[in-house]
């Protein structure tokens, strides 16, 4: 493919599904390492509803309506997470998951229920994203990338999830030391100042910033899949977690990038003659990886427990 074609139709996709897959895997490597790997699944479950709301009150696809709409879902279901206990006297799991997956189902409903045509927000849409429909029309080939005009054509969604990514990484090197701290002994990092609590809110509160952030661009599919298999097959292949935050960006880049490639070119090379979704490609090659670091990966024996600092 030239670069006339490449530019246009293929590197704005690729940049924005690489974001999205490295936005979610750094915190998920955190996520793991607590064994609350479940919360990137539980968060692209809950913002769906809000972001529909949302959609039905504006009657439009905006950053601060769908943040506001997926921060209120997340209130929602935390409130009925403690009704639920309380109420039922049933255990923390069991109500999370009956919370979930029924605001999830709600938002599918209402997805269906109400007008969506008109925009990129549907069913399909919700669940694998429009990765395909991120082309850049205004370029023309690689001497675009220095052309201020086409660069203002650029969607949007690509700065979005570009300033996420670096939000993201800037918390995980602010609070890194923290972070390490509390993940392999908080009850040593409390003795030393280390306010746990809120840190662990902090966590999760940039995984739902990240969720957020890719989930109107690449879908809940990839979401998913990028809060767990990057990191967790990176956890298989060390024990010292500098070297398993860069196998998971790895991990994360080489899914996102072979998972496009494959998507739109392996149905031509077996002889068929249409594509499939990126996504559902994506998540595929993430899962393949981590199949692969549980069989061969030289630390899966001990990958249960966390590993050294």
């Amino acid at each position: 493919m030239s670069g006339e074609e490449f530019v246009p139709l293929s590197l704005t996709p690729l940049l924005i599904g690489t974001f999205a897959a490295i936005a979610c895997a750094l915190p998920g490597n955190f996520l793991v390492l607590r064994k609350q790997a479940l919360i990137g699944d539980a968060i692209s479950h809950v913002v769906l509803p809000g972001i529909v709301v949302a959609f039905i009150l504006t009657g439009a696809i905006s950053t601060w309506p769908m943040m506001l709409g997926a921060a209120g879902a997340a209130v929602v279901a935390v409130v009925m997470i403690e009704a639920i206990r309380r109420l039922g006297q049933i255990e923390p799991g069991a109500a999370m998951g009956v919370v979930f997956t029924t605001m999830f189902a709600a938002g599918v409903l209402l997805l269906e229920q109400t007008d969506t045509s008109t925009v990129h927000l549907d069913v399909e849409h919700a669940l694998y994203g429009n990765l395909e429909s991120l082309i850049w029309l205004d370029a023309v080939g690689w001497s675009s990338l220095l052309d201020i005009d086409a660069l203002a054509g650029l969607p949007p969604e690509l700065l979005r999830i570009a300033l996420t990514l670096a939000a993201v990484s800037a918390f995980t090197w602010l609070f890194w030391r923290p972070l390490k701290v509390s993940t392999f002994d908080e009850g040593f990092a409390r003795t030393i100042g280390i306010r746990t609590g809120p840190l662990g809110f902090a966590l999760v509160i940039t995984a739902a910033i990240a969720a957020v952030a890719a989930f109107d661009a690449v879908g809940s599919i990839i979401v998913i899949a990028m809060f767990i298999c990057p990191p967790a097959a990176a956890r298989m292949m060390t024990n010292r977690l500098e070297t398993q935050i860069a196998w998971s960006v790895a991990f994360a880049v080489t899914s996102a990038v072979l998972g496009y490639v494959l998507a739109g070119y392996g149905p031509l090379w077996l002889g068929m003659a249409d594509a499939v979704s990126a996504a559902g490609m994506i998540a595929t090659v993430a899962g393949l990886i981590l199949a692969v670091a549980a069989i061969w990966g030289p630390c899966r024996t001990r990958a249960g427990a966390p590993g050294s600092a």
